[in-house]
């Protein structure tokens, strides 16, 4: 479907992946980037809107906004990574852009992943951020995400809590002061399209995925991430055969915490010849 341009230079489409209207923006010139949210119904906006003005120089943009999120409908059905991984297959080569450089932070890592791996041909270069390849047999992972669950259902100011203090570091929390923080708490709120991500964080598991990327893959681990800890990044550069690996001092979200240190790990993996 052709897309709508806007005053902002950004172009707007959707596209009907099995039940789901998928909504994606396309912003920017050069090499196609494709950013691939992370847990929570304000999806590419949430994760990605600070950090667009950094990419959109030298990258052409693509953000898609999958099941979950308030700008894409669907049924409702529980979620699975291959659905999700449809999804932003489409939106490639909807976008006509393949190959790309595909980046998935946190729960997109393993959609993102599982991307690279069922259509090797789209993707170029793979970066995988503070993610995660299994979730039933790690004790914290599944207790974590449980009690976000029970959270999100019983009383969701402790959700948003709960999913602030693990998202960013004990030093960010501290140095950015209590009225910042007390801000960082409603930011994502315990929806149903929240409360559907959440459910498939509990059951994320792409382990036989792995051996079939095929694409130069970059994984980065954040050293201070309480909501992912940091070994399951290495877990997945051991499994990742083509892949590097690079290490920021800082919490889950970490491009909030370290922008510049982020962008230019990104920038030096995709631009590169």
């Amino acid at each position: 479907m052709p897309a709508t341009a806007t005053a902002t230079a950004t172009a707007t489409a959707t596209v009907q992946v099995a039940a789901a209207r998928v909504h994606y923006d396309r912003t920017g010139s050069g090499p196609a980037l494709v950013l691939v949210h992370g847990t929570g119904s304000g999806g590419s906006a949430v994760n990605w809107g600070g950090l667009l003005p950094r990419f959109t120089a030298g990258h052409t943009v693509i953000t898609p906004d999958l099941s979950g999120t308030e700008r894409t409908t669907d049924d409702g059905a529980p979620l699975t990574v291959e659905g999700l991984a449809a999804q932003v297959i489409a939106v490639i080569e909807d976008a006509d852009a393949g190959p790309v450089d595909l980046l998935g932070f946190s729960m997109g890592a393993p959609v993102s992943a599982a991307v690279a791996a069922l259509r090797p041909d789209l993707v170029r270069r793979l970066i995988l951020v503070a993610g995660w390849a299994h979730t039933e047999s790690d004790e914290y992972l599944r207790n974590l995400f449980t009690l976000w669950k029970q959270l999100g259902t019983s009383d969701p100011a402790a959700f948003g809590r709960a999913v602030a203090m693990t998202g960013f570091s004990r030093g960010f929390l501290n140095a950015i002061g209590r009225e910042q923080v007390e801000l960082l708490i409603p930011n994502m709120p315990p929806t149903p399209g929240t409360l559907r991500h959440v459910d498939l964080d509990t059951r994320i598991d792409i382990r036989d995925l792995l051996p079939r990327i095929q694409a130069e893959t970059l994984v980065i681990g954040h050293a201070q991430d309480i909501t992912v800890p940091v070994e399951n990044s290495r877990a997945l550069y051991a499994a990742i055969g083509n892949s590097r690996y690079a290490e920021i001092d800082a919490g889950h979200v970490a491009f909030f915490e370290k922008e510049d240190e982020f962008v230019e790990l990104v920038d030096e993996f995709t631009l590169a010849p």
